[in-house]
């Protein structure tokens, strides 16, 4: 037996031996063939287009099945500049150093206009970089001409990288908004944004601190856009958090609203509010309060929530409702619930986590919007105050 195992060892040495290429290039059996994946660039070491050169597939190759934006990233399929680096806000409460990390992307520019800008905050377990792959809003900012800028959020101020939207201390959300106001204002200096148009987007608890900074600092925005987001002012800590994201507030979501500002002296900010109707994490809830809530702020409704202006106009389309409100002609407050979508960005690469590509592109219809507004004054560099 032991003779006829040897024999059959030395037989299977000299075939290998005698055809050494072919044994070496012959490809293991697979069940099934998988579509080529393209190599990630590194958005800080090329340009847009340079990127988009270098990953090109070769000749001949097999097409994907399905365009990602993934690989390799946003940043690359666009033709702009993507840059990472920090920057040195004013210390906060218990942080005497305060380095906040961020992302800009600046498109090619075709005008000697300053551009418009537009501050995107992600939501939990996101970065920077994910949040402009799913969103793909830098290929938006190509097309019309404005900088896009993703501040992060650190993990060394939380785990999972979110937003402390219901803390409004120095030393949690209040500070965090305060070091985004600062980067704003640091971003419109350096490379000559206009003041006038800075608009403000956030996603889940990214949409959070979004309403904090809009409620906060309405002179330094000038609309805001709320994806995913959570009513204003109920929330003191993260367990409270938690319970108004399932179910929305049990109280008068104008009557908080009025308990922290001044509605007389504001001076309004237009809202667009986007919303899965199957949101298991922030229910839809939120989305009716939080349009309560801008209403309010651009005085359409009184501390009743009567109407006391305008006109409120619904429309049913295929991807879900929406609800537009306009005073004195102008269109203040958006409203859209988008039919049979989760706890995603509307519109979206679903490759992405926390984004779908369900409904319509929340960033094209959030840019829509945005575009017709402006905040005359008071220039963003001028409003922070340490």
């Amino acid at each position: 037996m032991s003779k006829s195992l040897t024999k059959l060892w030395l037989r299977g040495l000299r075939r290998l031996v005698a055809n050494p290429v072919e044994a070496i290039r012959a490809p293991k059996p697979r069940a099934a063939a998988k579509p080529a994946r393209a190599k990630t660039v590194k958005p800080t070491l090329k340009s847009g287009a340079a990127a988009k050169a270098a990953s090109a597939p070769h000749a001949g190759a097999r097409p994907a099945m399905r365009e990602s934006r993934v690989r390799p990233r946003a940043s690359a399929w666009a033709r702009g500049k993507w840059a990472r680096s920090y920057h040195s806000a004013p210390p906060t409460a218990g942080r005497f150093v305060n380095h906040m990390s961020y992302a800009l992307y600046m498109p090619p520019k075709t005008s000697h206009e300053p551009m418009p800008l537009v501050v995107m905050l992600h939501g939990c377990k996101q970065n920077a970089d994910e949040f402009a792959q799913g969103t793909r809003i830098n290929l938006l900012a190509d097309r019309y001409g404005f900088a896009v800028l993703y501040p992060e959020q650190s993990k060394h101020d939380h785990a999972h990288r979110c937003w402390r939207w219901y803390d409004d201390s120095g030393s949690g959300g209040g500070g965090e908004a305060a070091s985004v106001v600062s980067l704003v204002s640091a971003m419109i200096e350096q490379h000559d944004l206009d003041p006038e148009r800075v608009y403000l987007a956030g996603m889940s608890a990214g949409a959070g601190l979004a309403a904090l900074l809009a409620v906060r600092y309405p002179h330094v925005f000038a609309a805001v856009g709320l994806h995913s987001g959570v009513v204003f002012g109920d929330a003191r800590s993260a367990i409270s958090a938690m319970d108004v994201m399932r179910r929305g507030t049990r109280s008068d979501p104008v009557a908080l609203i009025d308990a922290a500002v001044d509605v007389h002296e504001y001076p309004g900010m237009p809202a667009i509010i986007l919303h899965g109707e199957l949101d298991s994490v922030v229910t839809a809830a939120n989305a009716e309060q939080l349009a309560k809530q801008f209403l309010r702020l651009n005085g359409f409704v009184d501390a009743a929530g009567n109407r006391r202006a305008g006109e409120a106009r619904e429309e049913k389309h295929s991807d879900g409702v929406v609800t537009d409100y306009f005073k004195n002609g102008r269109r203040v407050v958006k409203t859209s619930i988008v039919r049979g979508l989760g706890h995603s960005w509307a519109g979206g690469d679903d490759t992405v986590a926390f984004h779908s590509s369900k409904g319509p592109d929340s960033s094209a219809v959030m840019w829509e919007f945005f575009k017709h507004q402006r905040r005359p004054g008071v220039a963003a560099r001028d409003a922070y105050v340490a």
